[in-house]
C-alpha cells in the first residue's frame, strides 16, 4: 500500500491526526477524551506515516526512542500522584494553583499533568510496538 497517492496524503494526515490527539487530550479534562485516546490517535498517526515512508522516517520524526517518551510520561504521572501525598493528601488528589500569565489567570491542575503522562506512555509504547511490527514486516 505504498502509492503515490497514499504517500503523498500521509503527512497531512499524520499532522492532522496528530493536532486530533492534542485536542482529544485537552478537552478530556473536563469532556470525554483525554491521555489515554489521545495517545491511540497519536501512535495511529504515527504508524500512518510509517507505513508510507517507513520506520526509519519515524523514527527521524520523533527525536527520541519511543520507550523513552512512555519512560517520561510514567514518571510524570508517578510524579502527579506524588505531589499531592507531599502536600499531606491521600495520594493522586487533585491539586490546582492559578498562576498569571500575562495578566491571566491560568488553571494548573495534577490532573492535567497526569492525563500528559498517560498520552506519553500511550503514544511511547503504541509507536514502539507499531515500528517492531513494521520492521518485522519489512525483513
Amino acid at each position: 500500500m505504498n502509492t503515490l497517492i497514499f504517500r503523498t496524503v500521509a503527512p497531512f494526515l499524520t499532522a492532522l491526526m496528530i493536532l486530533f490527539s492534542i485536542f482529544v487530550l485537552l478537552r478530556g479534562h473536563n469532556e470525554p477524551g483525554g491521555g489515554f485516546i489521545g495517545g491511540l490517535i497519536a501512535a495511529s498517526a504515527f504508524a500512518i506515516y510509517g507505513i508510507a515512508f517507513g520506520v526509519q522516517a519515524v523514527r527521524r520524526a520523533l527525536w527520541f526512542h519511543p520507550m523513552s517518551i512512555a519512560g517520561a510520561g510514567l514518571m510524570l504521572s508517578c510524579l502527579s500522584g506524588l505531589i499531592s501525598a507531599a502536600f499531606g493528601v491521600p495520594f493522586m488528589t487533585g491539586l490546582w494553583i492559578y498562576p498569571n500569565v500575562f495578566g491571566v489567570e491560568v488553571p494548573l491542575a495534577t490532573v492535567m499533568s497526569f492525563d500528559v503522562g498517560v498520552y506519553l506512555v500511550v503514544v511511547g509504547a503504541i509507536t514502539s510496538i507499531a515500528l517492531a511490527l513494521e520492521e518485522r514486516e519489512n525483513d
